[in-house]
């Protein structure tokens, strides 16, 4: 066999060997010591070959924390490594038996969601919906951005689930997990069926995307637009081409975003920006400029979020920063901690994501005053509700020939 693969039931060992992500965290905050540290990561061996990882952002692959066995690939002396393909994007069919996802989560917007897809190309290192990948077996690194789920009945599923008696029509949020429109929206088109779907029952939706893709719909989302029922926000996290290229591989450019928020503002869809997520020491210093940008584009309205590193998020992250930006390590990683009691990450409602310490509300009030200075969310306008129309039952319509 070219590339032995050894498998084993002993998580602990693999917890032990992302143990490696965190004795190489603490070696890093001495002094001079990120190059130390990027070699413990390396001596480890869980880092994937970056000519085999090439346009992606996550370096590690680790096994789901769900999983009963980890696996180890390792060469014989054979070179058989050389033999091996890049990772290459793979999209398997999901069929769900519901599409909308409901929450009572105290500390967003919105009660219900739509996600078309599992996983997501884009593969934005800092995504804080990798650790969802688990649920599938996959993992929450290069397992995320390569191995995708499509869910091709979604807009059959979304008309049965309105038609349902007693359903209340309020703003279906879409791309509040996995982007809609990532590249293989393209080929598939799920977005683009459900937003047909909504249109046709007058149903407001909300639209969170970080792709160029979405003007491809402005057709629908205007039309839905001058009802009071469509509005689209773009995250933008930095303006800087050669750190979003890394750090947001398949993403669309900084530049292509901009140009998004300025067509879909042109064709009077309601459009408005996402500093999201603001990252301490290597994009805040951006805020203005990207809400400047976003203003200038036509942008009406804004928000931010602070960097979220919950479960595998985290060491792939802490990995990315050290093989790309070692030398702000130590500032970017103290400053995340400053806003989360110490810790990567604190999950409590309410600060989650916008962080907590001296820091954080600096953060804030940056944007608030930017914000304000520009003219942005100076009026809010609730999408509308009361034009939806219940799709009639099969009998119901049969009635009608």
């Amino acid at each position: 066999m070219k590339t032995p693969i050894r498998r084993t039931a002993d998580t602990p060992r693999e917890r032990a060997r992302m143990e490696q992500i965190t004795r190489a965290d603490i070696a890093a905050f001495g002094a001079g010591r990120a190059e130390m540290a990027n070699a413990m990561i390396e001596q480890s061996g869980i880092r994937v070959r970056p000519d085999r990882s090439r346009g992606r952002a996550a370096g590690i692959n680790p096994s789901g924390r769900f999983e009963p066995t980890s696996r180890d690939v390792f060469d014989d002396g054979w070179n058989s490594f050389e033999d091996l393909p890049p990772f290459k994007t793979d999209v398997q069919v999901e069929k769900p038996r519901t599409i909308i996802t409901r929450n009572e989560s105290p500390d967003i917007s919105f009660d219900r969601s739509i996600n078309p897809y599992r996983g997501c190309e884009h593969g934005c290192v800092y995504c804080f919906a990798r650790p969802t990948h688990s649920y599938m077996g996959l993992s929450a690194g290069l397992d995320f951005e390569s191995k995708l789920f499509a869910k091709p009945d979604a807009a059959k599923l979304l008309d049965k689930e309105l038609s349902k008696e007693g359903y209340q029509a309020r703003t279906i949020a879409i791309g509040t997990n996995t982007d809609p429109y990532q590249p293989v929206e393209k080929q598939w088109r799920i977005m683009r069926e459900i937003l047909e779907v909504l249109e046709a029952r007058n149903h407001p939706v909300g639209i969170v995307t970080k792709s160029a893709l979405v003007t491809r719909d402005i057709d629908i989302l205007a039309r839905m637009a001058e009802r009071g029922l469509a509005k689209v926000a773009l995250s933008v996290t930095t303006l800087d081409r050669k750190l979003a290229r890394t750090m947001e591989p398949r993403a669309a450019t900084p530049t292509k975003r901009l140009e998004a928020i300025r067509a879909l503002s042109d064709a009077g869809i309601p459009t408005s920006v996402m500093v999201a997520p603001v990252i301490p020491g290597l994009t805040d210093q951006e805020i203005e400029r990207i809400l400047d940008a976003a203003r200038a584009a036509g942008a009406r309205d804004a928000g931010y979020v602070i960097l979220r590193l919950p479960l595998e998020v985290s060491p792939i992250f802490k990995d990315w920063l050290l093989r790309h930006y070692p030398d702000r390590y130590r500032h970017v990683m103290s400053l995340v901690r400053s806003m989360r009691n110490g810790k990567d990450y604190d999950a409590e409602w309410g600060k989650r994501m916008k962080g907590t310490g001296p820091y954080a509300w600096q953060i804030g009030r940056r944007f608030e005053i930017a914000a304000r200075r520009l003219g942005l969310n100076a009026r809010k306008s609730p999408l509308r509700t009361d034009l939806f129309v219940q799709p009639r039952k099969g009998s119901e319509q049969l009635m009608l020939l």
